[in-house]
């Protein structure tokens, strides 16, 4: 049996089903799957300001531990985490892939409000 690929999964916790949906399947397709696992958009869990900055470098960790980083992005929606977290990716080497087809075009502080306030859901 060969080494299985280490797969990192980036994007909003805002998509927590698609990134639930994703990781199964790598799952189930032989990947070692790593994500996110702190749901504040979904859930009651509140987190301070300190803490979120301790989750997003964690984050990175796991970027730095996979072969290849996916990007979860339902409707291209890109936001400014998952941005900083594509550009480490890609500045530390990373194969990178995109769970809904690469994204066209960035989105604007509008459009961020209207994903947030469920208009795409």
């Amino acid at each position: 049996m060969s080494k299985p690929k280490v797969v990192t999964l980036c994007g909003s916790t805002r998509f927590r089903e698609d990134f639930e949906a994703m990781a199964a399947q790598l799952t189930l397709d032989g990947y070692i799957v790593l994500m996110p696992h702190v749901w504040v958009h979904d859930t009651d869990i509140e987190i301070s300001a300190e803490a979120k900055l301790k989750l997003d470098e964690l984050h990175l960790h796991k970027i730095d531990l996979a072969d290849e980083v996916i990007i979860v992005a339902p409707k291209g929606y890109v936001g400014a985490s998952t941005q900083k977290e594509l550009d480490y990716a890609e500045r530390t080497g990373k194969e990178i892939g995109w769970s809904h087809g690469e994204p066209m075009v960035e989105h604007t502080d509008r459009e961020e409000e209207r994903i947030s306030n469920g208009f795409y859901e």
